[in-house]
């Protein structure tokens, strides 16, 4: 008879674990926040992770008060390493987009953003619209709203994916191809006077965007941050960080 009742209250413990991450109910007092290298939202800088995102993961989580624990992802396989429960949720300056909301729930939009063409600066006052590119060799990184934008304006008979949008610069840089399509957040940080990439500049916005969360369908917390969110903005966190990494706020 003990034994059956411990097999009882083994098997009510399990079904408990089995519904609190059925249910998005977080187990323990950390979030884990899947992200890549894109500056100025999430990068290393003096060997501590920083950006835009990254400040604002941390104000969120200390609000929520939970110890925020970063995890670099594959941006590719991003939904599958959400779905796996190997992260919490999606937070790098996401596309949002219906790829996006199909695959996760995702926050109200946090700021504004643009996909644009990356080429050298001596070359890109030859380009002034989207027929003029084709024909050019192209990179983005896989799975990217880059890499959307060039396939969705016809750009991509001579694209090439890469796996970071870092990649893609590089790929300008070394000519293996002659222009990038990235998020104009990183453009504007990545070539401005100074940096690896000042020889290149950027025009032609593809797409406008925005950018959002991406937490588990059904996951409490969509709504419990979008309401710290809300408070982020009304307390002028929000608005310092955009002032700080040069954004613009879509709230």
């Amino acid at each position: 008879m003990k034994m059956l009742k411990k097999l009882g209250v083994l098997a009510l413990a399990l079904m408990m674990v089995i519904c609190l991450v059925s249910c998005g109910e977080k187990a323990d007092d950390k979030l884990v926040i899947g992200y890549t290298i894109y500056e100025p939202m999430n990068y290393m800088e003096d060997g501590k992770l920083t950006g835009f995102d990254t400040e604002f993961a941390e104000a969120v989580c200390g609000k929520l008060g939970v110890t925020p624990e970063f995890v670099e992802i594959n941006w590719d396989t991003k939904f599958v390493t959400l779905d796996a429960n190997q992260i919490d949720c999606i937070w790098n300056g996401m596309t949002i987009s219906d790829e996006v909301k199909a695959n996760c729930d995702v926050s109200k939009a946090y700021v504004k953003n643009a996909q644009v063409v990356v080429m050298a600066e001596d070359k890109i006052e030859n380009y002034k619209d989207v027929e003029s590119l084709k024909g050019l060799k192209f990179a983005a990184e896989a799975g990217s709203a880059g890499e959307a934008a060039i396939k969705d304006n016809g750009l991509d008979a001579n694209y090439s994916p890469v796996a970071a949008q870092t990649d893609a610069l590089l790929a300008v840089i070394g000519g293996q191809a002659d222009a990038c399509v990235i998020d104009i957040t990183m453009a504007k940080s990545m070539t401005a006077d100074g940096t690896s990439y000042d020889k290149l500049t950027y025009s032609l916005e593809l797409t406008s965007e925005e950018y959002g969360i991406g937490f588990r369908k059904g996951s409490d917390l969509t709504e419990k941050v979008n309401a710290i969110i809300d408070e982020l903005k009304a307390d002028g966190t929000l608005d310092t960080l955009a002032e700080k990494y040069e954004l613009n706020l879509a709230l």
